[in-house]
């Protein structure tokens, strides 16, 4: 029995999210049913962060035991034929330890929000991006975002059917950039709540358009009331980078 480690990017648009569900396709159940159609062998995938419908990812972490033989190559490109037409990659596979879990072993993972800032219509990142007409101030954003940063009571930010056992958490890096009309927020963190990133991010869009500033932020995080923060961002523009281990 072998353990394998994948790298997977995906546009989430498709799908219900990553976790298998029963209400509509998703990640972890087409990459179990390729692995099937490949091996004949019926596996559980676990992924590294489970992202919500409309969600993508550029380097999502997983792992699934096989005990057919394969080389990593072979078992990228197999993979990658049986996916089809799903828009699912493996980008990366390699052998693991017995004790490596893409989840519980994990020490930190990243994500990027992407706001197209203009007036004119998406053509091509239509729901691969949240598309915002008002001009953003990014260097406000990025300012008033360093309040998040550190070991905070996220509750403000957090899901009302989140399952998290507790609020806290600590955020290593909540970085505003500005690229021609593209705005980035890059966030890294050991893990997050359910809707953390895009909470925050519908929070710091009311930053860049004047509306609040860090003060405003501090009150909202501190009130520990999801009613007293900004809303939540639509799952276009966020991105599952990568996962560290």
């Amino acid at each position: 029995m072998q353990r394998w480690k994948l790298t997977v990017e995906y546009d989430g648009r498709p799908f219900v999210g990553w976790q298998r569900q029963d209400n509509g396709p998703s990640v972890q159940q087409s990459l179990e049913e390729a692995v099937l159609r490949l091996s004949g062998e019926t596996v559980r995938v676990h992924g590294s962060g489970r992202t919500d419908a409309g969600v993508h990812a550029l380097g999502q972490v997983c792992h699934f035991d096989l005990e057919k033989t394969f080389t990593g190559l072979k078992l990228r490109d197999a993979l990658n034929f049986h996916l089809k037409p799903a828009p699912i990659a493996v980008v990366a596979v390699e052998p693991a330890p017995e004790d490596f879990h893409a989840r519980l072993t994990s020490t930190g993972r990243s994500y990027v929000y992407r706001i197209v800032n203009r007036r004119a219509p998406l053509a091509l990142d239509v729901g691969r991006a949240w598309h915002v007409t008002r001009p953003l101030n990014a260097e406000a954003m990025h300012e008033a975002a360093q309040v998040l940063v550190g070991a905070h009571d996220f509750t403000s930010f957090r899901a009302s059917l989140c399952q998290a056992k507790s609020p806290l958490k600590t955020l290593d890096r909540l970085d505003v950039e500005r690229v021609g009309d593209e705005i980035r927020v890059h966030a890294a963190a050991r893990s997050f709540l359910h809707h953390q990133v895009r909470n925050m991010v519908g929070t710091l869009e009311l930053v860049g358009i004047g509306k609040w500033g860090a003060a405003d932020l501090r009150r909202a995080l501190e009130a520990r009331d999801r009613s007293k923060a900004g809303p939540t961002a639509p799952p276009d523009g966020l991105y599952f980078v990568s996962a560290r281990y």
